[in-house]
């Protein structure tokens, strides 16, 4: 039960995040590229970086203090944390023709997916 709690708690307050530090930054700038999210996205990366290098490097966080911060905050905040943190590991470890592959196919991918739903939603409106 700690363990749901835990991914909840984190989730909401992922969540909440996203919402207002999008707003603030797209308030913030002019023009109709989303600057909101992308500032979410790269912030969700660094904090990713930062926190996973202390738990792994230091074991500085227990189990759930880690399921919080990573599956439910930053999960929630911005899944392209996880993307970066993946890249980053493929990268680091030698396998750079997969990390490349990664970021193409994530990217590709991913607005395919974006331009299927919209055609799926209109087609079921």
């Amino acid at each position: 039960m700690g363990q749901f709690l835990a991914i909840g708690l984190g989730g909401f307050a992922g969540a909440l995040g996203r919402f207002h530090l999008s707003r603030l930054v797209q308030k913030h700038t002019d023009g109709d590229f989303p600057a909101g999210t992308l500032c979410v996205n790269v912030f969700g990366c660094l904090l990713i970086g930062v926190f996973l290098t202390l738990a792994l490097e230091r074991e500085a966080f227990s189990d759930r203090t880690r399921e919080f911060v990573v599956v439910g905050l930053l999960g929630s905040l911005t899944t392209f944390s996880a993307f970066g943190w993946d890249t980053y590991e493929l990268a680091r470890g030698g396998h750079l023709a997969s990390a490349a592959a990664n970021v193409g196919l994530n990217v590709a991918l991913g607005l395919v997916a974006v331009f299927a739903g919209v055609a799926l939603g209109r087609a079921l409106a």
